[in-house]
């Protein structure tokens, strides 16, 4: 029997932080993200308008500045394993994430089969920006059954790992749901709460939901 696990990154694969918090840090515009965030979290600010202000704000932002973000940020451990047993088992992995294709795309050596991320124009930003290429919370569930359909499963045979609001749509849409370092509003709607900094040891406890 064939099913679809589904990751969010930020606050989930990625501990404690998010992709733009870490490019941030090493372009030096934290004050000018911490900003943003505030805008967003008064609800002033959407998603697609946080993406319109990051790629005016990172203009200049190069691959290699986004690679050096990526390998110093700080991650579950055990990502590479749980791929390796996902796709050993012949089901499928993916990450769904509203933080920008660019970082989310490094995921795929760690063996994910699909990362799907907010798109960019390529770096650095001479082009503009679609804003119909920024994911919402909502988008999460219409990827989600995209994939489904695409592997012939049922949501039945889907587990999605999140932390925040973000996965909430996803959250009330499955069955299988594992709350990963999340705050009490998810963790209150998800099938499973997992402590800690081991993927594996969510993903563990996950297949106890799907024993078949």
């Amino acid at each position: 029997m064939g099913h679809l696990h589904i990751f969010d990154m930020d606050g989930t694969l990625l501990t404690g932080t998010t992709a733009n918090l870490e490019i941030a840090r090493h372009l030096g515009t934290l004050p000018e993200l911490h900003d943003l965030e505030a805008r967003f979290a008064a609800g002033t600010l959407d998603t697609r308008g946080f993406s319109t202000e990051i790629h005016r704000l990172w203009r200049h932002l190069t691959p290699a500045v986004v690679a050096t973000a990526y390998r110093a940020a700080t991650w579950l451990t055990g990502i590479t394993d749980v791929c390796a047993d996902i796709r050993a088992r012949g089901e499928h992995s993916a990450v769904i994430t509203m933080s920008p294709d660019f970082f989310a795309r490094h995921l795929l050596d760690h063996g994910f089969d699909d990362i799907v991320a907010s798109r960019f124009p390529p770096m650095p930003f001479t082009g503009t920006l679609d804003p119909a290429g920024i994911l919402t919370p909502a988008d999460k569930v219409r990827i989600a059954d995209a994939l489904l359909a695409r592997h012939g499963l049922t949501t039945d045979q889907c587990t999605a790992y999140g932390d925040s609001m973000s996965d909430a749509p996803l959250f009330r849409h499955l069955t299988n749901t594992v709350a990963v370092n999340a705050d009490h509003h998810l963790a209150g709607i998800a099938a499973l709460d997992y402590r800690g900094t081991d993927l594996h040891a969510a993903y563990t406890l996950a297949r106890a939901l799907h024993p078949a």
